[in-house]
């Protein structure tokens, strides 16, 4: 008798904890760059279940990159195994409100009393806006920055951080002394990064967007500007064809003087760099006074739930919300090198945090060149990066060497795949 009431007590508790399991409301969740957001997420996750309790988030697996992540959602709403949020590329978010994937959240941004929209950076907040209505919040802000391995910039006799380079001539300069001094590569410049980004950043810093009145701006002298200035210091700098991963594993190695790449990649070069002095600093200009404007990078949380429950839309609003505002977003800048998009984690939450971390600085001192990471439009914008992406590595490889004539064969091939008025 005793052994059949143990048993029915057994089966009640589990029945009861199996009961309180079904009650918690699932929310499916994707991003990207794992090496870079999982530690984040570690941090954030276990925050939000302790306020939050009878909601699970279920994390799927990483998107490789933005392009991966638009990708990996458009098959997904043709299959019908869409997450409830997502994070994409800023420069992707208007592909998936035009696909008719997002949702609105002005419905639940209309429903908090003390929801601040003005309190999100607007060069990012404006990229997830339609219309009006907002589709994506950000999640997290970079920025172009340098990062400089000291002691080999020693060997070209620069130890003080106020000497490191304001120009790309004065890079080009540098190259050649560490070549002498012996080092094999003294600079790599991210040009592979997703979305065109540094291409984006030589046009903006010469204030110039690389798309003007819905056209391609690649013909205009700018354009060509930033093309000449891609081969000198691919030349210049004898820089290898390095991939996106395999150049970041080289500067964590010390093999590498010179790293110019997003702000996002400082937490993980952190982790993994070898016992050197690493000193962060301005992105350079074409003129000592710096850039006019650089491309705000990073990525936005948006509502992409096919659900029409409800309770599970609710939960999936309480989720995107925590992780871009108050403590959530300033825990992507403790984990990571990027910057909260929201002003009151950068101004005070992270008031002591920036002091005491001068490397992650470097991007909040250009917050104010903040310029839009234009998205292409049309079903073709993917291609369209790829085009560009195939152009810029004709130059890093040396197969292009005329860059007027590589200018128009881009121009014109990008032009076929803009959409037709």
């Amino acid at each position: 008798m005793r052994r059949l009431l143990a048993s029915a007590v057994a089966i009640t508790a589990g029945m009861t904890a199996f009961a309180h399991a079904q009650e918690k409301t699932v929310v499916e969740f994707g991003y990207t760059y794992s090496y870079l957001f999982d530690v984040t997420f570690q941090k954030i996750l276990p925050k939000f279940q302790a306020e939050n309790p009878d909601i699970e988030i279920r994390v799927r697996s990483a998107y490789k990159d933005y392009e991966d992540g638009t990708n990996t959602i458009l098959r997904e709403a043709v299959s019908g195994n869409l997450p409830d949020v997502s994070v994409q590329g800023l420069n992707r978010q208007a592909l998936l409100v035009e696909k008719g994937i997002a949702k609105s959240l002005e419905p639940f941004i209309s429903k908090e009393a003390d929801f601040a929209k003005d309190g999100y950076h607007k060069a990012m907040l404006d990229l997830g806006t339609s219309n009006g209505s907002v589709y994506g919040l950000p999640f997290a802000v970079s920025l172009p920055v340098g990062y400089y391995n000291m002691d080999l910039m020693a060997k070209a006799g620069v130890t003080n951080p106020a000497e490191l380079p304001k120009t790309w001539d004065e890079v080009v300069d540098l190259c050649a002394k560490m070549q002498d001094a012996g080092i094999k590569t003294p600079m790599f410049w991210t040009w592979n990064i997703t979305g065109n980004w540094f291409l984006q950043s030589l046009m903006w810093t010469q204030n110039e967007p690389l798309l003007k009145a819905d056209k391609i701006n690649l013909d205009s002298a700018a354009g060509l500007k930033s093309l000449e200035t891609m081969n000198k210091l691919f030349r210049g700098c004898a820089m290898p064809n390095y991939s996106f991963s395999d150049a970041q594993k080289a500067f964590a190695a010390g093999q590498i003087a010179m790293y110019y790449t997003s702000t996002s990649e400082l937490g993980a070069v952190e982790r993994s760099k070898g016992d050197w002095k690493l000193v962060t600093h301005e992105f350079p200009g074409l003129e000592a006074s710096g850039p006019v404007g650089l491309p705000a990078g990073g990525n936005a949380a948006m509502l992409v739930s096919a659900s029409k429950d409800p309770k599970k839309l609710e939960a999936a609003w309480k989720w995107l919300k925590f992780i871009t505002s108050g403590e959530g977003a300033a825990d992507v800048a403790r984990t990571t090198g990027y910057m909260p998009p929201n002003k009151a984690a950068n101004e005070i939450i992270l008031a002591d945090f920036y002091k005491q971390n001068p490397n992650k600085e470097t991007a909040v001192r250009e917050l104010p060149l903040l310029r839009e990471w234009q998205p292409y439009p049309g079903a073709n914008g993917l291609a369209i990066t790829q085009v560009l992406y195939d152009g810029i590595e004709s130059i890093v490889s040396g197969e292009a060497t005329d860059m007027p004539t590589l200018q128009q064969d881009l121009q014109d091939e990008v032009n076929d795949l803009m959409p037709k008025k």
